[in-house]
Protein backbone atom coordinates (compact mmCIF):
# COMPACT_ATOMS: atom_id res chain seq x y z
CA UNK A 1 0.00 0.00 0.00
CA UNK A 2 1.31 3.40 -0.81
CA UNK A 3 0.86 5.71 2.33
CA UNK A 4 1.31 9.11 2.80
CA UNK A 5 2.30 10.73 6.21
CA UNK A 6 2.23 14.04 7.33
CA UNK A 7 3.49 15.32 10.27
CA UNK A 8 6.56 12.62 8.76
CA UNK A 9 9.28 14.05 10.71
CA UNK A 10 7.52 13.96 14.50
CA UNK A 11 7.46 12.39 17.50
CA UNK A 12 4.34 10.28 16.10
CA UNK A 13 4.66 10.58 12.96
CA UNK A 14 8.25 8.71 12.39
CA UNK A 15 7.17 5.84 14.46
CA UNK A 16 4.09 5.50 12.24
CA UNK A 17 6.78 5.47 9.28
CA UNK A 18 9.03 3.01 11.15
CA UNK A 19 5.80 0.58 11.14
CA UNK A 20 4.69 0.93 8.11
CA UNK A 21 8.39 0.25 6.38
CA UNK A 22 8.45 -2.99 8.90
CA UNK A 23 5.33 -4.03 7.04
CA UNK A 24 6.29 -3.85 3.83
CA UNK A 25 4.35 -0.69 2.79
CA UNK A 26 5.59 2.38 0.57
CA UNK A 27 5.94 5.33 2.59
CA UNK A 28 6.09 9.04 1.73
CA UNK A 29 5.82 11.95 4.00
CA UNK A 30 5.37 16.12 4.23
CA UNK A 31 8.02 17.92 5.73
CA UNK A 32 9.54 21.37 7.00
CA UNK A 33 12.90 21.25 6.61
CA UNK A 34 15.56 20.17 4.60
CA UNK A 35 17.29 18.19 7.66
CA UNK A 36 14.13 16.28 8.03
CA UNK A 37 13.91 15.68 4.56
CA UNK A 38 17.46 14.00 4.16
CA UNK A 39 16.54 11.64 7.27
CA UNK A 40 13.12 10.59 5.65
CA UNK A 41 15.28 9.75 2.61
CA UNK A 42 17.97 8.05 4.23
CA UNK A 43 15.28 5.45 5.84
CA UNK A 44 13.93 5.22 2.22
CA UNK A 45 10.97 7.33 2.03
CA UNK A 46 10.12 10.10 -0.16
CA UNK A 47 10.25 13.12 1.38
CA UNK A 48 8.15 16.12 0.38
CA UNK A 49 8.95 19.39 1.71
CA UNK A 50 5.53 21.45 2.37
CA UNK A 51 3.33 22.82 4.87
CA UNK A 52 -0.25 21.60 5.74
CA UNK A 53 -1.37 25.19 4.65
CA UNK A 54 -0.37 23.80 0.81
CA UNK A 55 -3.70 22.97 0.24
CA UNK A 56 -2.65 21.86 -3.44
CA UNK A 57 0.44 19.71 -2.42
CA UNK A 58 -1.65 17.75 -0.06
CA UNK A 59 -4.50 17.01 -2.83
CA UNK A 60 -1.39 16.23 -5.28
CA UNK A 61 -0.04 13.60 -2.77
CA UNK A 62 -3.26 12.33 -1.18
CA UNK A 63 -4.21 11.61 -5.35
CA UNK A 64 -1.08 9.48 -5.57
CA UNK A 65 -1.64 7.52 -2.15
CA UNK A 66 -3.33 4.66 -1.55
CA UNK A 67 -4.17 6.18 2.31
CA UNK A 68 -3.25 9.46 4.24
CA UNK A 69 -2.35 9.07 8.13
CA UNK A 70 -2.60 12.27 9.11
CA UNK A 71 -0.38 13.47 12.32
CA UNK A 72 0.85 16.90 11.96
CA UNK A 73 -0.97 19.72 13.64
CA UNK A 74 0.23 23.14 14.43
CA UNK A 75 1.40 23.40 17.99
CA UNK A 76 3.97 25.94 17.19
CA UNK A 77 3.99 29.61 16.28
CA UNK A 78 6.48 28.52 14.07
CA UNK A 79 4.69 26.16 12.10
CA UNK A 80 2.83 29.00 10.74
CA UNK A 81 3.06 30.43 7.28
CA UNK A 82 4.15 34.35 7.04
CA UNK A 83 0.98 35.25 6.16
CA UNK A 84 -1.01 33.13 9.13
CA UNK A 85 1.49 34.62 11.41
CA UNK A 86 0.43 37.83 10.17
CA UNK A 87 -3.22 37.47 10.86
CA UNK A 88 -2.66 35.98 14.14
CA UNK A 89 -0.07 38.87 15.22
CA UNK A 90 -2.14 41.64 13.72
CA UNK A 91 -5.39 40.84 12.95
CA UNK A 92 -7.20 42.42 16.53
CA UNK A 93 -6.79 42.74 20.03
CA UNK A 94 -3.42 41.56 21.49
CA UNK A 95 -5.04 39.70 24.37
CA UNK A 96 -6.47 37.23 21.62
CA UNK A 97 -3.34 36.34 19.93
CA UNK A 98 -3.08 33.03 21.71
CA UNK A 99 -6.75 32.49 20.84
CA UNK A 100 -6.23 33.34 16.97
CA UNK A 101 -3.38 31.03 16.86
CA UNK A 102 -5.03 27.84 18.15
CA UNK A 103 -8.47 28.92 15.74
CA UNK A 104 -5.76 29.50 12.66
CA UNK A 105 -4.37 26.08 13.58
CA UNK A 106 -7.71 24.43 13.94
CA UNK A 107 -9.47 25.98 11.06
CA UNK A 108 -6.24 24.96 9.14
CA UNK A 109 -6.40 20.68 10.63
CA UNK A 110 -10.07 21.08 9.00
CA UNK A 111 -9.15 22.37 5.89
CA UNK A 112 -6.45 20.09 5.32
CA UNK A 113 -8.90 16.81 6.29
CA UNK A 114 -11.11 17.62 3.93
CA UNK A 115 -8.51 18.32 0.92
CA UNK A 116 -7.10 15.48 1.18
CA UNK A 117 -10.22 13.31 1.82
CA UNK A 118 -11.32 14.72 -0.93
CA UNK A 119 -8.55 13.22 -3.18
CA UNK A 120 -9.16 9.99 -1.97
CA UNK A 121 -12.69 9.64 -1.74
CA UNK A 122 -12.56 9.20 -5.88
CA UNK A 123 -11.25 5.76 -5.21
CA UNK A 124 -12.42 4.72 -1.41
CA UNK A 125 -8.88 5.50 0.29
CA UNK A 126 -8.05 5.24 3.33
CA UNK A 127 -7.91 8.50 5.30
CA UNK A 128 -6.71 7.67 9.31
CA UNK A 129 -6.22 11.11 11.67
CA UNK A 130 -4.55 11.70 15.33
CA UNK A 131 -6.78 13.13 17.74
CA UNK A 132 -6.67 14.41 21.61
CA UNK A 133 -8.27 12.43 24.31
CA UNK A 134 -8.42 15.91 25.42
CA UNK A 135 -11.47 16.59 23.32
CA UNK A 136 -13.89 14.06 25.01
CA UNK A 137 -15.89 15.07 28.38
CA UNK A 138 -14.00 15.40 31.19
CA UNK A 139 -14.83 13.36 34.21
CA UNK A 140 -16.40 10.12 32.85
CA UNK A 141 -14.52 6.89 31.34
CA UNK A 142 -15.29 7.81 27.51
CA UNK A 143 -15.43 4.58 25.49
CA UNK A 144 -14.87 4.69 21.57
CA UNK A 145 -19.13 5.45 21.23
CA UNK A 146 -18.17 8.85 22.81
CA UNK A 147 -18.48 12.04 20.18
CA UNK A 148 -16.22 14.66 20.61
CA UNK A 149 -17.07 17.45 23.21
CA UNK A 150 -16.76 21.09 22.38
CA UNK A 151 -17.17 22.27 25.57
CA UNK A 152 -14.00 20.40 26.96
CA UNK A 153 -10.45 21.49 27.37
CA UNK A 154 -9.88 20.21 23.63
CA UNK A 155 -13.20 20.84 22.44
CA UNK A 156 -12.01 23.24 19.55
CA UNK A 157 -10.41 20.55 17.82
CA UNK A 158 -13.64 18.57 17.43
CA UNK A 159 -14.12 21.00 13.99
CA UNK A 160 -11.62 18.17 12.76
CA UNK A 161 -13.03 14.97 14.05
CA UNK A 162 -16.53 15.98 12.28
CA UNK A 163 -14.79 16.68 8.99
CA UNK A 164 -13.43 13.55 8.91
CA UNK A 165 -15.81 11.53 10.26
CA UNK A 166 -18.47 13.26 7.44
CA UNK A 167 -15.98 12.07 4.76
CA UNK A 168 -16.74 8.39 5.40
CA UNK A 169 -20.32 9.42 3.80
CA UNK A 170 -18.57 10.09 0.33
CA UNK A 171 -16.54 7.18 -0.01
CA UNK A 172 -13.20 7.30 2.32
CA UNK A 173 -12.59 4.92 4.84
CA UNK A 174 -12.21 7.32 7.09
CA UNK A 175 -10.99 6.27 10.58
CA UNK A 176 -10.43 8.10 13.87
CA UNK A 177 -7.34 7.54 16.30
CA UNK A 178 -7.69 9.31 19.42
CA UNK A 179 -3.98 10.22 21.29
CA UNK A 180 -4.09 9.87 25.25
CA UNK A 181 -2.07 13.46 26.83
CA UNK A 182 0.69 11.51 27.42
CA UNK A 183 2.58 9.69 24.59
CA UNK A 184 5.59 8.67 25.45
CA UNK A 185 8.84 6.57 24.57
CA UNK A 186 12.58 7.64 23.19
CA UNK A 187 13.22 10.87 21.59
CA UNK A 188 10.03 12.89 22.98
CA UNK A 189 11.23 16.20 23.71
CA UNK A 190 8.07 17.61 23.00
CA UNK A 191 4.90 15.91 24.25
CA UNK A 192 3.00 17.31 27.48
CA UNK A 193 5.29 14.65 29.40
CA UNK A 194 8.28 16.95 29.14
CA UNK A 195 6.37 19.87 29.29
CA UNK A 196 5.18 19.10 32.54
CA UNK A 197 9.02 17.68 33.55
CA UNK A 198 10.44 21.24 31.95
CA UNK A 199 8.20 23.08 34.20
CA UNK A 200 8.59 21.33 37.72
CA UNK A 201 13.00 21.54 37.08
CA UNK A 202 11.57 25.29 36.35
CA UNK A 203 9.92 25.78 39.62
CA UNK A 204 11.71 23.65 41.35
CA UNK A 205 8.76 21.18 42.28
CA UNK A 206 6.61 18.80 40.25
CA UNK A 207 2.82 20.26 41.31
CA UNK A 208 -0.01 18.00 41.21
CA UNK A 209 -3.61 20.30 41.24
CA UNK A 210 -6.00 19.66 44.58
CA UNK A 211 -5.68 15.74 45.61
CA UNK A 212 -4.33 15.08 41.95
CA UNK A 213 -7.00 12.27 41.41
CA UNK A 214 -7.48 13.70 38.00
CA UNK A 215 -6.63 10.77 35.49
CA UNK A 216 -4.48 11.21 32.66
CA UNK A 217 -4.22 8.20 30.10
CA UNK A 218 -1.24 7.40 28.32
CA UNK A 219 0.48 4.86 25.12
CA UNK A 220 3.93 4.04 24.14
CA UNK A 221 4.62 5.87 20.89
CA UNK A 222 5.39 2.48 19.47
CA UNK A 223 2.03 0.76 20.22
CA UNK A 224 -0.02 3.69 18.92
CA UNK A 225 2.08 3.57 16.06
CA UNK A 226 0.90 -0.27 15.28
CA UNK A 227 -2.72 1.17 15.88
CA UNK A 228 -2.32 3.59 13.15
CA UNK A 229 -1.18 1.25 10.89
CA UNK A 230 -3.95 -1.27 11.98
CA UNK A 231 -6.42 1.23 11.31
CA UNK A 232 -4.85 2.32 7.88
CA UNK A 233 -4.76 -1.15 6.54
CA UNK A 234 -7.96 -2.66 8.38
CA UNK A 235 -10.32 0.23 9.90
CA UNK A 236 -13.91 0.54 7.90
CA UNK A 237 -15.09 4.08 7.10
CA UNK A 238 -16.58 5.94 10.12
CA UNK A 239 -14.34 3.81 13.02
CA UNK A 240 -13.20 5.42 16.06
CA UNK A 241 -10.21 3.70 17.91
CA UNK A 242 -8.60 4.70 21.44
CA UNK A 243 -5.15 4.47 21.59
CA UNK A 244 -4.96 4.37 25.39
CA UNK A 245 -2.79 1.49 26.60
CA UNK A 246 -3.04 3.09 30.32
CA UNK A 247 -7.11 4.23 30.99
CA UNK A 248 -6.24 6.57 33.32
CA UNK A 249 -3.05 7.10 35.89
CA UNK A 250 -4.00 9.66 38.35
CA UNK A 251 -1.87 12.84 38.30
CA UNK A 252 -0.46 12.77 41.33
CA UNK A 253 1.19 9.86 40.66
CA UNK A 254 2.82 11.12 37.63
CA UNK A 255 3.85 14.31 39.33
CA UNK A 256 5.30 12.26 42.04
CA UNK A 257 7.33 9.81 39.40
CA UNK A 258 8.47 13.77 38.02
CA UNK A 259 9.29 14.30 41.93
CA UNK A 260 11.44 10.96 41.94
CA UNK A 261 13.64 11.25 38.86
CA UNK A 262 14.22 14.79 38.79
CA UNK A 263 15.47 14.78 42.77
CA UNK A 264 12.76 17.68 43.04
CA UNK A 265 9.97 17.52 45.94
CA UNK A 266 6.13 17.09 45.10
CA UNK A 267 3.74 19.48 46.34
CA UNK A 268 0.50 20.16 46.05
CA UNK A 269 -1.29 23.80 44.83
CA UNK A 270 -5.19 24.90 45.12
CA UNK A 271 -6.82 25.07 42.02
CA UNK A 272 -6.61 29.03 41.89
CA UNK A 273 -2.38 29.05 41.82
CA UNK A 274 -2.57 26.10 38.83
CA UNK A 275 -2.51 28.96 36.04
CA UNK A 276 0.92 30.85 37.85
CA UNK A 277 2.34 27.20 37.79
CA UNK A 278 1.74 25.34 34.48
CA UNK A 279 0.50 28.48 32.47
CA UNK A 280 -1.33 27.57 29.13
CA UNK A 281 -0.99 24.09 30.29
CA UNK A 282 -3.09 24.25 33.02
CA UNK A 283 -6.79 23.37 31.93
CA UNK A 284 -5.02 20.12 31.02
CA UNK A 285 -2.96 19.20 34.09
CA UNK A 286 -6.57 19.72 35.86
CA UNK A 287 -8.25 17.65 33.76
CA UNK A 288 -9.90 14.12 34.48
CA UNK A 289 -9.56 12.24 30.98
CA UNK A 290 -10.26 8.52 31.46
CA UNK A 291 -10.30 6.65 28.30
CA UNK A 292 -11.25 2.97 27.38
CA UNK A 293 -9.69 1.23 24.60
CA UNK A 294 -11.88 -2.46 24.74
CA UNK A 295 -13.52 -1.88 21.72
CA UNK A 296 -10.48 -0.84 19.75
CA UNK A 297 -8.92 -4.03 21.32
CA UNK A 298 -11.61 -6.22 20.34
CA UNK A 299 -11.79 -4.75 17.28
CA UNK A 300 -8.66 -4.42 15.68
CA UNK A 301 -7.05 -7.36 17.73
CA UNK A 302 -4.47 -4.18 19.52
CA UNK A 303 -2.82 -5.47 22.18
CA UNK A 304 -0.06 -2.93 24.08
CA UNK A 305 3.30 -4.55 24.38
CA UNK A 306 5.51 -1.56 25.27
CA UNK A 307 6.60 -0.24 28.42
CA UNK A 308 3.90 1.14 30.79
CA UNK A 309 4.52 5.04 32.01
CA UNK A 310 5.71 4.59 34.81
CA UNK A 311 8.52 1.96 33.75
CA UNK A 312 9.02 3.89 30.84
CA UNK A 313 10.14 6.86 32.94
CA UNK A 314 12.21 4.96 35.31
CA UNK A 315 14.43 4.49 32.50
CA UNK A 316 14.06 6.87 29.89
CA UNK A 317 15.92 9.66 29.10
CA UNK A 318 13.29 12.23 30.12
CA UNK A 319 15.63 13.50 32.84
CA UNK A 320 19.20 13.51 31.20
CA UNK A 321 19.78 17.37 30.74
Amino acid sequence: MRVWVTGASGFIGSAVIHELLENGHEVSGLVRSKEAAARLEARGVKAVRGSIEQTDLLRRQASEADAVIHTAFYHKFSHAGLSSKLRIMLGGSPKRIPARFMETAIETDRRAIQTMGGALSRRNGALTIAMPTMTLTPGRLATEEAEGDVSSVGGGRVASEKALLALAEQGVRASLVRLPPIVHGAGDHGGLLTSLIRIAKSKGSAAYISEGINRWPAVHRLDAARLFRLATEQAEGGTTLHAAAEEGVPFKQIAEAIAQHANLPAKRIEPADAAAYYGWLAPFAAADNPVSSVLTREKMGWSPTELDLMADMAQGDYFSG
